[in-house]
């Protein structure tokens, strides 16, 4: 099973209850990679700037994930600043900074473009759909999307959404996306879109997956 991963690679400052770091590896390509390595060879198509240390590009090889397509270009690499209080599934950000990745045009390598499993990391959903027009005959579509998005590109988002089988969103964006308060009946009318599966995350409460006629929480 050949798995694709587009989205963003990032260097991380996060302040918690328990302590702080700076500048740590971040992003919601790397995280995902990194999880679908235990599985399967990952490529990914993301984008740093050539501040990002070798050190993090060394890790991510080791883990069997091929970096044909991470562009590594001129500028720094994005970066994202936060803190977590005693609450961890609310975060505060305090800074952020695209650099490199405001200008992020994906390209899929030929060898990437007949992967059987692709992944939409967290991104403006227009990348999303360039990247899903690069790609042959997935036999799985996922998308991962945010808040910001769906009060930015609402439009942009149903395009994608339409054309993938697996959204993954949070309670309040699920809410937000579908304009409808009651979680159900939201899940339902993002279903309507296109996605036969929809992964709604709830922290530490886990995740309720809705498909048409059934709803399961775990």
């Amino acid at each position: 099973m050949s798995i694709l991963v587009v989205g963003s690679v990032a260097l991380d400052s996060v302040q918690t209850t328990q302590g702080s770091r700076t500048r740590v590896l971040g992003g919601a390509c790397t995280y995902f990679a990194t999880a679908a390595s235990l599985y399967d060879r990952v490529n990914m198509v993301a984008v740093v700037g050539t501040d990002f240390p070798q050190e993090h590009l060394d890790f991510l090889r080791s883990r069997n994930i091929d970096l044909r397509g991470l562009q590594i270009v001129e500028g720094e690499t994005f970066s994202w600043s936060g803190r977590y209080g005693e609450d961890v599934n609310v975060r505060e950000t305090l800074d952020t900074r695209l650099n490199v990745f405001a200008d992020f045009s994906p390209v899929v390598p030929q060898d990437y473009r007949d992967s059987e499993c692709v992944f939409l990391a967290n991104i403006d959903p227009d990348l999303q759909l360039a990247m899903l027009e690069q790609v042959r005959s997935p036999r799985l579509t996922a998308l991962d999307s945010m808040n910001y998005w769906i009060d930015s590109k609402r439009e942009s988002l149903a395009r994608v959404l339409s054309r993938v089988d697996v959204v993954l969103l949070n309670e309040a964006e699920t809410k937000l996306l579908a304009q409808e308060p009651n979680l159900i009946a939201a899940a339902r009318l993002i279903l309507s879109i296109g996605p036969s599966v929809l992964v709604v995350k709830r922290g530490e409460y886990g995740v309720m997956v809705v498909t048409q006629g059934e709803s399961m929480e775990e």
